[in-house]
């Protein structure tokens, strides 16, 4: 139990420093750990994963649910997510049951990680390390964006996304290709090129 008990607080840790470094409204710890609902929901998901992964679907799914109607972010506990994930704001994210979402991902409020094939099935987004998602971006289907990328506010994805590049709009178009190099801690962030 102590190593769990460790590890849980390394992950809440690593996550209130990463929301610190990615956000300049987080002003202190205390902040970040009362008032940011997509760390919450992020919080809620991996005791809801445990809990699927443990064969308790029905507890996993409740809490979910009231993960949800808490923080207005829906992750279903079998979506897999990685270390240091912050879904900024958070407010009307949805990640469905098959999403894979990689360590150092930022999304921003809005977001849908959504399926397109009613068959049971790998039917959603995988997220690679250091992804962006603007606010609003609709990604859906089994597809992948790659280490690195960008996807634009608004754009609506249904092909794979090369590491490094950034797509904008709908139809979402390459805007740039350039890999970046992120940090140890956070995701790489448009706002700072």
């Amino acid at each position: 139990m102590a190593d769990t008990r460790h590890t849980m607080f390394d992950r809440i840790y690593e996550d209130v420093r990463a929301a610190r470094e990615r956000d300049p409204a987080a002003t202190s710890t205390l902040l970040v750990l009362l008032t940011y609902p997509g760390l919450h929901a992020v919080w809620c998901h991996r005791l809801a994963h445990r809990l699927q992964t443990a064969g308790f679907t029905v507890s996993a799914r409740l809490l979910s649910h009231v993960a949800r109607f808490l923080t207005g972010v829906e992750i279903h506990p079998g979506a897999t997510v990685g270390r240091r994930c912050f879904v900024d704001h958070g407010m009307g994210t949805v990640v469905g049951e098959t999403a894979e979402i990689g360590d150092d991902v930022h999304m921003y409020h809005g977001v849908t990680l959504g399926g397109n094939d009613p068959r049971r099935t790998k039917r959603h987004p995988t997220l690679e390390d250091h992804v962006t998602v603007g606010a609003d971006a609709t990604l859906l289907g089994d597809i992948t964006v790659g280490e690195g990328a960008t996807v634009g506010a608004g754009a609506v994805v249904v092909d794979d996304v090369p590491p490094g590049a950034t797509v904008v709009g709908n139809p979402p178009t390459p805007s740039t290709t350039t890999p970046r190099r992120p940090s140890r801690w956070t995701a790489p962030n448009p706002r700072n090129r």
